[in-house]
């Protein structure tokens, strides 16, 4: 949350070491969302309402500034869970360093219709044009995904609606969902829940570990939200981020009139032994300024503008052509941390390569999996090969690959993770990340791409923010200076590099 001239975030933190459990709420504060200040955690288990965990949640600005929490409780070895909440000690703190959990507590209890440990999660509150607040919390009811909804006069009386907001047969249990307009033009941040705008429902599927959205309409008379037709509202719907990305939170910024988004990316190296050797587990990302696309089917995410301040070094590149099985390096910054800004374009069309039919009902990783970026085609793959060694033993490749359809063209965009490390462990997650990109290339020949380069992350924006990838990778050779950056094109059809701009990042400072 923004309050009072300072960014607030609270994140679930074992303070007793590096793997899963004694979740606390940790806390830290900002001026920029970019370098932070931790503080002694906010929320951790004392109370008979909490005593087992306190679990996730979302912070609301009720009027006249005064900032309040909802957050899950687990009362007892079963895991039952209530949704509980807290308020500053001193709101003339700035950092808000104390939360009073008052007696009260806890505000919801799971009726008899509810699946009392998948009960979690409780958003952000808004208030609807009856003055009556809302919230939805994320639950499941035989494979049903819910958004269970609840109302309130006061913040403290909640009362839960007839129906869910919205609900999805088959999709399982739904974590940590948010729900949000975004306007209909341009990309400021909305905050006004009403039926002149769209909206954004997000939700994070327990069975899939990935965090899908839908984009529709809000029924204010009836409290329902009603998908678009086509926007597809399952497992093959859109997501924010085809790779490591997870219960993401948003929040209206009233400081820069902006939604942003923030989510969480877990460890690929899964063995608690890897955790504990670093001594930690579990990241977040870089916060995302989000809106709405012009077409009105998609979302559009870009870093937000304050990350800007650590570029340091650049280099550029332009109108630098690539032939077939051509790959050149970028050199003169530091490629484990940087930032790169990359447009290629290309002449024809006409290579691309058809689209088979027996594919339409894979997922786009599956065909990244088949089609790897050393593995020829027409007209890509092509992209940077990030954090790589010399000799790409080791490289974590981002590209495009474009396919002719019955009727268009399909961009494929991947980040492959598959020969990121020469490390071998079986349980490491390694996947072949990949998502459709929506864009006219018969008009522009033309795709960008932005990745942010961080050691163990690599986070790519592919056209403008339409279709982003996360992956998180652990090199053995290239890491810190033996770190490499290409840019490769492993199609048979010549593409320009137009232009390159390339930098070094700083570290954010923390404390």
């Amino acid at each position: 949350m923004y309050f009072n001239g300072f960014y607030h975030l609270f994140y679930q933190y074992n303070p007793n070491g590096s793997v899963w459990g004694n979740i606390v709420w940790a806390h830290s504060v900002s001026k920029d969302l970019i370098n932070w200040i931790n503080i002694e955690p906010a929320i951790y288990p004392s109370k008979p309402f909490d005593q087992f965990g306190t679990w996730s949640g979302s912070a609301t600005i009720l009027p006249g500034n005064k900032p309040i929490i909802l957050y899950t409780g687990i009362i007892d070895a079963n895991k039952t869970q209530v949704q509980n909440y807290a308020v500053p000690a001193n709101i003339s703190d700035p950092y808000l360093r104390e939360w009073i959990k008052p007696d009260n507590n806890p505000l919801i209890v799971p009726d008899v219709s509810i699946n009392k440990t998948q009960f979690r999660d409780p958003t952000t509150a808004w208030m609807g044009r009856d003055g009556h607040w809302r919230i939805i919390i994320g639950s499941v009811r035989k494979k049903r995904g819910l958004a269970i909804m609840y109302r309130s006069k006061d913040f403290m009386k909640w009362v839960k609606a007839k129906h869910p907001l919205h609900s999805t047969a088959g999709t399982g249990n739904w974590e940590c969902p948010d729900f949000y307009p975004v306007s209909l033009q341009g990309t400021n941040g909305v905050d006004q829940y009403g039926e002149e705008h769209k909206f954004v429902l997000t939700n994070n599927m327990d069975v899939t570990r990935f965090e899908y959205y839908t984009i529709g309409k809000y029924d204010t008379k009836k409290d329902r939200f009603i998908p678009d037709t086509g926007s597809i509202d399952s497992w093959k719907g859109l997501r924010l981020d085809y790779g490591n990305f997870y219960a993401s939170k948003s929040f209206y910024d009233p400081s820069k009139n902006r939604r942003v988004i923030w989510a969480w990316a877990n460890e690929s190296d899964i063995q608690p032994e890897d955790d504990i050797a670093k001594g930690w587990a579990g990241i977040q990302l870089i916060p995302r300024k989000v809106w709405l696309d012009p077409s009105g089917k998609q979302l559009v995410q870009w870093p937000i503008e304050e990350l800007d301040a650590l570029r340091t070094q650049k280099v550029q590149l332009s109108n630098k052509k690539l032939n077939s099985l051509e790959k050149i390096e970028v050199t003169g910054i530091t490629p484990a941390q940087a930032d790169v800004e990359v447009t290629f374009s290309f002449a024809s069309l006409d290579k691309a390569e058809p689209f088979d039919l027996s594919w339409a009902d894979l997922y786009a990783q599956d065909i990244c999996a088949l089609k790897g970026s050393n593995v020829q085609g027409g007209l890509g793959p092509f992209g940077l090969a990030t954090l790589a060694s010399q000799n790409l033993e080791e490289n974590t490749p981002v590209f495009f690959r474009v396919f002719k359809a019955q009727q268009n063209y399909k961009v494929l965009m991947c980040s492959d993770a598959t020969r990121s490390t020469l490390k071998h462990n079986e349980t490491m997650y390694k996947p072949s990340f990949a998502g459709y990109v929506d864009v006219d290339l018969a008009a522009t020949k033309k795709l960008s791409l932005r990745i942010l380069i961080d050691n163990s992350v690599v986070e790519s924006f592919g056209a403008g923010g339409k279709t982003c990838i996360t992956s998180r990778v652990y090199p053995t050779l290239a890491i810190n200076d033996n770190a490499h950056l290409f840019a490769f094109n492993n199609g048979t059809e010549p593409i320009t590099i137009e232009t390159l701009d390339a930098w070094s990042m700083n570290k954010a400072k923390i404390n």
